[in-house]
């Protein structure tokens, strides 16, 4: 049900979400200086007007990185959101309107990989693969699924006894299109709040494995590796950690406020 009035969690993680996103598109096409050029002449140049936000230990502009870093950072999320989404809904739906020993099952396992840590889970992927972007998508994508999977189980022991359902199993519709064609669709919008907020969440985890290390390899920028890197000349040049520190919070505030903003008025 759409819930009448607009709500300022909704237009303020809006207008940051498109501000963000505009970023990552224009880094796609420019950026003021190539983010990989070194210029030792200017290393450690505090904010000025042909650096907006410095430069760091290699005379690297602090601002072209943090644009460069932005576009990889919202496609890691987007790709492990989109992957966790569509399959822990799939499996999620299917699983609850199923019941028996197979919910079981499927429940099971995800209470298996939810008790794995985060971080032990991507070691062990990275030990085990090379260090890529493909590999943290695949880590950060077992890290989510589970949640994904519960969500839509949950909508779906809500909906699965209700008269719509009922009368859609005596007209002879197959599971398959009761569970996506009579049943997501009101689940549609909880799904969405779960998705924009777990964009926030991959964005953070994103940061976390990058700044240990386990992250995007370099030489693509990246704001957690951006903040690893700035931690040993913090005091001498604070601007290398503050740049990164903040795209890091902001993002995450604002694709949060999305989420929240789109649960409180459609669900």
């Amino acid at each position: 049900m759409i819930k009448p009035g607009w709500n300022i969690d909704l237009i303020c993680g809006a207008i940051l979400a498109v501000l963000i996103a505009g970023m990552a598109v224009v880094s796609h096409f420019w950026t003021p200086y190539d983010y990989n050029e070194m210029l030792s002449r200017e290393r450690f140049l505090p904010p000025q007007k042909a650096h907006l936000m410095g430069t760091d230990n290699f005379g690297r502009d602090v601002f072209s990185r943090i644009m460069a870093g932005c576009k990889y950072t919202i496609l890691t999320a987007l790709s492990t959101v989109a992957l966790s989404a569509a399959a822990g809904s799939s499996l999620g739906l299917i699983s609850g309107y199923a019941g028996g020993i197979a919910d079981e099952i499927v429940m099971r396992l995800m209470d298996a990989l939810s008790s794995f840590p985060g971080i032990l889970l991507a070691l062990v992927m990275v030990s085990l693969m090379d260090s890529s972007r493909f590999t943290l998508v695949c880590a950060l994508f077992v890290l989510f699924l589970p949640s994904y999977v519960r969500i839509m189980r949950s909508g779906m022991l809500q909906y699965k006894t209700r008269d719509f359902v009922l009368a859609a199993r005596v007209m002879g519709s197959s599971p398959l299109r009761i569970i996506f064609v009579q049943i997501l669709p009101n689940l549609a919008p909880s799904l969405l709040s779960a998705t924009v907020i777990g964009l926030s969440n991959a964005i953070l985890a994103e940061a976390t494995m990058s700044y240990l290390g386990l992250g995007i390899p370099p030489p693509i920028p990246s704001w957690g590796r951006m903040l690893s890197e700035s931690q040993n000349f913090l005091f001498a040049a604070p601007w290398c950690a503050i740049g990164p520190g903040f795209m890091i919070m902001i993002t995450v505030i604002s694709f949060h406020f999305l989420g929240e903003g789109i649960r409180r008025r459609y669900c």
